[in-house]
C-alpha cells in the first residue's frame, strides 16, 4: 500500500524570501580551466544564498558557483539561466562544452548563465571552489562504486528485482546516516528559489529568462508556478511530467515514448542500407529490432567475451539506452550490433569503448547518479514499504515500454524506500498565468521525455505553445533543424511564439553522410551533446 510522507510546504508568495544572502552582487572572475573548459568567452562566479529557504533568518548560506558565457553581440539584451537536466548535472561544465553553439540559437544577443546543482558527492580534488552541500551515501570512493554498481536493469536475470529492493533499502539507510542533515535542503523548490536569487543578483530588470532540458522541464515549471510574475522569456524543452515526478511512484509517462525511440534506430538504418551497417539484404526494420531482441535475450545468459571484457545483458542495453540520446551515436552503435549479431566480435571493443566514452565510469556520471538519488527521490511524495506492493509500479513499467521499463526500476525502488524529505516541495496544481507565455519544446521520437508531456504541462500554462520537432533523440538540440533554430532564436529575440500546431522537420535524416567539409552549426551542438550526455 502507498503512503504519504507529510511534506513541508512553504509560502510561494513570500518573494522576499528568495532575494540573495549577503552582498547580492556576483563577483565574476577567470574560470579554473580545470573545472570549466570552454572555447566561448566565460567567466566564473560565487553568489552566496539562503542555505534553507524555511529559515530566511539564519545566518546559514551556501555558495553558487555560476558561470557565464557573454554575449557576442552588444549591448547585451541580459541573461538566460540553463538547467541540463539529470537532476544533478554540472551546470558550469554543461555550459562551457555548449556554451558556443547555444549563444547562436539565442541569437548572441544574451549572457547565457548556469550553476553546479546543490547537492555534490565528489571527492576533494573534483570539487569547485565555492561551496556546495556535502550530500553523501559513503565515505570512501570504493563503497560509493559498490553501491552504484548494483543498480542494474530490471530484467537482467531472474532475481534482479529482488536484489534491486534490498539494494534501494541500503542504500537509502547509507544515504540517511550519511546525510540527513543536508538531505532535505537539495530539492527542486530550493532550486527554483536559487534561480530567483540568481536574477536579483544580476541586477536587470528582475525577469527570469530561462532554457531547462530534461529535469530542467520540471526546475522550470515549478519556477513559473511558483513565480509566474517573474517570467520573461522560458523554453521548456524535453518536456517531463512534473506531477508524476512528485507524486508518483514512478514516471511512467517519461517512458511512453521509448518504444518508438527504439524502433526508429531499426527504420532509419533501413532507409538507409548504404551507410547503416546493420541494414544486410533485404531485411525490414522488424526483422533488425527482433534480430537486436534476441541478441539482448542471449546475453542476457550467455554474455559475449570481448577479449578481456565481459559484454552483458546491462552493458549492451545501457550502451543501446545512451544511443538514444542523440542519432549522431546510431552509425556506431549499428555497427558495434552487426558485429555482435554476425559473430565478428574481433574488432568490436574498441568500438564499444568508443561509444561509451571510455573505459570508466566518470566522476559525473557517478555525481548525476547521486543527484538523482539525492534530488528526485527527496521530492518525490510516494513512499512504499513492501516489496510485494511495489511489484504493480514495475508491472506498469514493464506495460508502458518493453525496452525501457526496466531501465529506471532501481532508482524508482530507492525513491520508494526514502528516508528523507525535501524540505519544501512544490505541492500546486501547475497552472499558471506567467507574465509572457512559455515555450514548449518536444520531439516526436524522445525516448526519455515523450512529446505527449509537452502537451500535458503546456495545458496548465495559459497561453502557453508547444513546438513538435519531428525527430529522434532527447531535447530539440539533438535534432539538426533550421526551422527550430529559427523558431529559438526569433523567441529569445522578441518572445514571438510558433504558431500552434508548428512542426518542424529535420533538415537531415539518421545515418546522413556529413564530412567534416559540410559542417555545419548542427555538427557543433552534437559534439558537445556527445561530452555532455557522456558525463550523466
Amino acid at each position: 500500500m502507498f503512503s504519504i510522507r507529510p511534506i513541508f510546504q512553504f509560502p510561494f508568495f513570500a518573494a522576499a524570501s528568495v532575494s540573495s544572502h549577503g552582498n547580492p552582487k556576483i563577483q565574476w572572475g577567470p574560470c579554473n580551466a580545470t573545472e570549466v573548459n570552454s572555447t566561448a568567452s566565460i567567466v566564473c562566479g560565487n553568489l552566496n544564498v539562503l542555505l534553507d529557504y524555511t529559515e530566511p533568518s539564519s545566518n546559514a548560506t551556501l555558495t553558487l558557483q555560476l558561470v557565464r558565457v557573454s554575449a557576442e553581440l552588444q549591448p547585451s539584451k541580459g541573461s538566460i539561466l540553463f538547467n541540463f537536466g539529470g537532476p544533478g548535472a554540472t551546470g558550469r561544465g554543461s555550459l562551457g562544452l555548449l556554451g558556443p553553439a547555444l549563444s547562436a540559437f539565442t541569437g548572441g544577443y544574451y549572457d547565457l548563465i548556469a550553476f553546479d546543482p546543490r547537492v555534490v558527492d565528489n571527492p576533494p580534488k573534483y570539487r569547485g571552489t565555492g561551496n556546495t552541500i556535502p550530500f553523501s551515501c559513503t565515505d570512501n570512493d570504493v563503497d560509493k562504486n559498490n553501491m552504484l554498481n548494483e543498480l542494474k536493469f530490471g530484467n537482467s536475470s531472474d532475481v534482479a528485482l529482488g536484489r534491486l529492493w534490498t539494494q534501494g533499502a541500503i542504500n537509502s539507510d547509507l544515504c540517511f546516516q550519511k546525510s540527513n542533515a543536508t538531505g532535505s535542503l537539495i530539492g527542486t523548490a530550493f532550486v527554483a528559489r536559487d534561480l530567483i536569487s540568481v536574477v536579483d543578483a544580476l541586477d536587470e530588470d528582475g525577469m527570469l529568462r530561462y532554457w531547462g532540458l530534461s529535469y530542467g522541464t520540471t526546475l522550470g515549471a515549478t519556477v513559473a508556478s511558483m513565480f509566474p510574475e517573474r517570467i520573461d522569456k522560458m523554453i521548456l524543452d524535453g518536456v517531463q511530467n512534473p506531477h508524476q515526478y512528485y507524486h508518483s511512484a514512478a514516471d511512467f509517462e517519461e517512458w511512453s515514448s521509448s518504444d518508438k525511440g527504439f524502433s526508429g534506430i531499426f527504420s532509419s538504418c533501413v532507409a538507409a542500407p548504404d551507410l547503416c551497417p546493420l541494414a544486410r539484404g533485404k531485411a525490414t526494420a522488424a526483422e533488425l529490432e527482433q534480430a537486436v531482441w534476441n541478441l539482448i535475450n542471449t546475453v542476457k545468459f550467455h554474455p559475449t567475451p570481448l577479449g578481456s571484457f565481459m559484454l552483458d545483458y546491462n552493458v549492451l542495453k545501457g550502451i543501446i539506452v545512451q544511443s538514444m540520446y542523440g542519432t549522431f551515436y546510431w552509425p556506431l552503435l549499428t555497427t558495434l550490433l552487426d558485429m555482435l549479431i554476425t559473430g565478428n566480435t574481433k574488432d568490436a571493443l574498441p568500438v564499444l569503448i568508443e561509444l561509451a566514452g571510455g573505459t570508466s565510469v566518470t566522476e559525473e556520471s557517478k555525481q548525476v547518479l547521486l543527484g538523482v538519488m539525492g534530488i528526485h527521490c527527496a521530492d518525490r511524495t510516494v513512499r512504499v514499504s513492501k516489496f510485494e506492493d511495489f511489484l504493480p509500479v514495475v508491472d506498469q513499467l514493464y506495460k508502458t515500454s518493453k525496452f525501457f521499463g526496466d531501465v529506471t526500476s532501481a532508482i524508482s525502488m530507492i525513491c520508494a524506500q526514502w528516508k528523507m524529505s525535501a524540505k519544501e516541495v512544490y505541492k500546486g496544481d501547475f497552472q499558471a498565468k506567467t507574465k509572457k507565455p512559455v515555450l514548449f519544446i518536444g520531439n516526436t521520437g524522445d525516448g526519455f521525455t515523450p512529446l505527449v508531456s509537452a502537451y500535458n504541462v503546456s495545458s496548465g500554462f495559459k497561453d502557453s505553445v508547444v513546438l513538435e520537432v519531428n525527430g529522434y533523440g532527447h531535447s530539440s538540440l539533438a535534432v539538426p533543424s533550421t526551422c527550430v533554430f529559427n523558431i529559438i532564436s526569433t523567441y529569445w529575440l522578441n518572445g514571438t511564439l510558433p504558431k500552434p500546431g508548428t512542426v518542424c522537420q529535420a533538415d537531415r535524416p539518421p545515418f546522413s553522410n556529413t564530412s567534416l567539409a559540410k559542417r555545419d552549426k548542427f555538427e557543433d551542438i552534437s559534439d558537445g551533446l556527445r561530452k555532455v550526455f557522456r558525463r550523466t
